[in-house]
């Protein structure tokens, strides 16, 4: 700071301190003042100042016009026992003594005089700067309090540019955690950074999400429930209603009447208090005129076992009171203390003129009128409000303990500057009746709270501790069963908008707050996860759920397996086809110069037999997990020996019709036919335009293995990629036009001779063809389960057995069981027979 800087501030702080130096000439209690080689100055609000909203400034004179505070009273005598007992003890600060001068703090004034009482030199009227902030060197060496953020925020910023230490036992504000601002800064009570972690938790631990919030006005209830919002949000619980308590407000008036009633208007069972004492005594005196009952109040630490709320008259019948409160700890020697106060001839005050400016800071007239038996009862909250301005003194004692270098035994007597004391109390770590004392980068202590509930069971209030956080992890330890809830109920109340959703319900969001919601069913093929319950998540490929899951399951693969007993039917049939077709081809072979062998085509014969056999020789491939090489040869070996089948057929049938109805009529196309192998040539071409057709499908579209995922939501069902592709269509159409073909020639010769006419089976053969690949295209479009490849391997089965059946097994039966039809006689006789009956018509 520069020097101009300096003598600025200097003209400042006189400016400002001259009224108020100038009106105070009454000598204050000697119980304020005690003189010593060190002096603390200690803030306390002996008394209450009325909250109300001022229009202008306005000096308030605590022994007059304020109401005694009992609490403040308790935190006063604490200082001062604590400072009597550091003297009386030669292990702390031997060969010295501390001496203090207390200020009453009940308003804002009040704790502004008080300040700069502090940073003025004893007995002056003004605040002397020296040119070297670092001399600066007030009467005071360090400050204790002042109890609420608002003083205390006042008293840090004019303290702080000094680096006053100020050692606050009340002043809970987050905002005092800035370093930057607040340097001198420290405190023996919990940080509200942590009270609100622990009221987060608190309300998570009973699953209440849906939630009012009711501040009080000024830094501690603001900035506090505007961190809280901030943290239950973050962990998902909703704020329905939010609002501010002003200091103007009165119990019962049209502001307060309003808030109750957007309160009900909210229908949240549990209320966050987040207040002073002073505002939340007003707030709950509207609710008692209100008669607003069966709620859960939170309250904070400032008023949760104060009886200045629990003796209001009704408050019995708000409902349940959970809250966060200082633990417990007792002041040995303090009650003893106080009473001895009392006791003492204090002699007599002189009283303030009437009229005059006289001081009111320093003077408590109750306090003289105490007795043995009127005096303000040392509650438990009291007492441990006490405590930590019991363990800020001790704070103090032990950092002038290490400045002063009484470690030797004896403590030297130099000039202490605050900045040094600050630097020796921050780096303090002490036991004080078996508690540790110490500060964090912030000047926060590690400490924790308890969990209090409180109980009307008995014949008065009294509030039981149902659990405690952690001072080292933000953590709880509740009892539950210590918990009286009202109405007598055992069961935790519930606060929420919505109830939660079934199982495999999703949340779909009604209005602005994720916390009222509908509940709509996962569809199938979906499930919810419970890290995201607004939302049904889809499955993976491989997995599948039902509706209303929260889980996904793994698809079974299926195919047809060799081992099923519909392969096992169709693989038996297959092979004894495959037997027969062997079989048949022997006993042509056996018999390849009879007339029913040459009638059937001779040599022709072996072509069909060798095509059946290779179309027989792919239906192996629909058996076992699909392959690559299954997936090209099973289809396009049918279609291919089928196709040569049926080009045999046509053409053998052709043949008989054009020879015995046509060849007299055309003889030149006849002999041209015979001279040129017409028979084989069609056979050739044809076959070969089909095995162009297969190459051509296997190539451009080639069947591959295929994972079937939409049919069944269950299953992936392996197959081939071989029915969806136009090669394949292609290649069928191919074949059922050579069908069409060799019915039409078959059905021509209907009326040749008898061992050349084999309309009826030929018919019924390409009849059973074709219905058995209309019931499968027609199975194919209904159900797509690993069972179609066998209704395909049917198929293929049928139209080979059935032109096999048709055309080979009455030769065979004429062959084998009727040798006297296969002979050269009975052939002539019967296109003898034909020749006269054409010649008769």
């Amino acid at each position: 700071m520069s020097l101009w800087g300096v003598r600025l501030v200097g003209l400042q702080l006189y400016l400002s301190c001259c009224w108020a130096f100038s009106c105070h000439n009454t000598p204050s209690s000697p119980d304020f003042s005690l003189p010593g080689d060190y002096l603390l100055a200690g803030m306390f609000p002996l008394h209450s100042a009325p909250l109300e909203a001022r229009g202008r400034p306005t000096v308030t004179f605590c022994d007059r016009s304020s109401s005694f505070n009992g609490h403040g009273y308790h935190l006063f005598q604490a200082m001062r026992f604590s400072i009597e007992e550091i003297n009386n003890s030669t292990a702390l600060l031997p060969n010295v003594t501390l001496g203090y001068e207390l200020y009453d703090v009940c308003s804002e004034s009040a704790n502004m005089y008080a300040t700069l009482s502090i940073l003025s030199m004893l007995g002056r009227r003004y605040v002397e700067i020296q040119g070297d902030p670092a001399h600066f060197s007030p009467a005071m060496v360090a400050v204790i309090g002042p109890d609420i953020t608002s003083h205390a925020l006042t008293t840090a910023a004019l303290l702080s540019p000094f680096l006053v230490p100020l050692v606050s036992y009340g002043a809970s504000s987050m905002v005092l955690n800035a370093r930057r601002l607040y340097p001198s800064f420290l405190r023996t009570i919990s940080s509200d950074k942590h009270q609100v972690d622990i009221l987060v938790l608190l309300l998570q631990r009973f699953g209440w999400v849906w939630i009012s919030i009711v501040g009080g006005e000024g830094d501690y209830g603001e900035v506090g429930i505007q961190e809280l919002e901030y943290q239950v949000t973050r962990q998902g619980i909703c704020v329905a209603f939010r609002d501010i308590v002003p200091f103007s407000a009165r119990p019962g008036d049209e502001r307060m009447q309003s808030m109750i009633r957007c309160l009900v208007q909210a229908r949240t069972t549990v209320v966050v208090v987040y207040s002073g004492r002073q505002v939340a005594r007003v707030f709950f005196e509207s609710v008692v005129l209100a008669k607003l009952t069966a709620k859960v109040w939170i309250a904070t630490e400032d008023w949760a076992i104060s009886s200045h709320i629990n003796s209001l008259p009704g408050i019995q019948g708000i409902g349940t009171v959970l809250g966060v409160a200082i633990p417990h700890r007792h002041v040995p020697g303090l009650k003893e203390f106080e009473e001895a106060y009392v006791r003492a001839n204090k002699g007599v005050l002189r009283p303030c003129p009437q009229g005059s400016w006289c001081s009111s800071n320093q003077l408590c007239t109750e306090c003289w009128a105490f007795t043995a038996q009127a005096m303000p009862t040392l509650a438990e909250f009291s007492m441990s409000s006490a405590y930590n301005a019991y363990q800020a003194v001790y704070t103090v004692a032990h950092g002038l303990h290490q400045l002063l270098g009484c470690t030797s035994g004896a403590c030297s007597r130099g000039r202490v500057y605050p900045w040094q004391l600050l630097e020796q109390i921050r780096k303090v770590n002490f036991l004080l009746h078996k508690n540790t004392v110490t500060f964090n980068d912030d000047g926060n202590t590690l400490s924790n709270y308890d969990i209090i509930a409180w109980d009307w069971s008995g014949p008065k209030w009294t509030f039981r501790v149902i659990g405690s956080s952690s001072p080292f992890s933000v953590s709880l330890d509740i009892n539950t069963t210590k918990i009286r809830w009202h109405g007598n109920a055992s069961q935790v109340p519930t606060s929420v908008c919505s109830r939660d959703c079934p199982e495999g319900h999703q949340r779909v969001i009604i209005g602005f707050h994720h916390c009222c919601f509908e509940c709509v069913p996962c569809e199938a093929g979906t499930f919810l996860n419970k890290s995201d319950p607004y939302r049904c998540r889809p499955c993976g490929k491989e997995e599948w759920a039902p509706e209303r899951s929260q889980t996904c399951f793994p698809r079974t693969v299926v195919f047809l397996t060799w081992h099923e007993p519909v392969s096992l039917v169709l693989l038996a049939a297959n092979t004894m086809l495959l037997v027969v077709v062997a079989g048949t081809a022997g006993l042509f072979a056996w018999h390849l110069d009879t007339p029913v062998v040459r009638s059937a085509g001779g040599r022709l014969c072996f072509l069909m037999l060798g095509s059946l056999a290779g179309g027989t020789w792919g239906l192996y491939g629909f058996f076992g997990e699909p392959t690559l090489p299954t997936c090209l040869l099973r289809q396009g070996l049918f279609s291919l020996g089928f196709a040569i089948f049926l080009s045999c057929l046509t053409v053998r049938s052709f043949q008989l019709v054009f020879i015995f109805k046509f060849s007299a009529r055309l003889p030149t196309f006849f002999r041209a036919w015979v001279q040129n192998h017409g028979a084989g040539l069609f056979v050739m071409i044809s076959s070969t335009t089909q095995l162009l057709i297969c190459l051509i499908w296997l190539a451009v579209w080639t069947p591959l293995p295929t994972r079937e995922y939409k049919h069944f939501p269950q299953l992936v069902v392996l197959g081939c990629t071989e029915a969806n592709s136009l090669g394949f269509m292609l290649a069928f159409t191919y074949n059922g036009l050579l069908s069409v073909s060799a019915f039409a020639c078959s059905y021509l010769g209907k009326d040749l001779p008898e061992n050349y006419n084999e309309t009826k089976y030929v018919t019924f053969s390409l009849l059973l063809n074709f219905v058995s690949w209309i019931a499968f295209f027609t199975m194919a479009t209904i159900y797509q389960g690993k069972y179609l490849p066998a209704v395909n391997a049917l198929a293929m089965l049928s139209s080979l057995s059935g032109c096999f059946s048709g055309y080979f097994l009455p030769k065979c039966y004429v062959i084998l069981c009727r040798p006297d039809l296969n002979s050269t006689e009975h052939f002539q006789a019967s296109i003898q027979d034909y020749t006269r009956r054409c010649g008769s018509t």
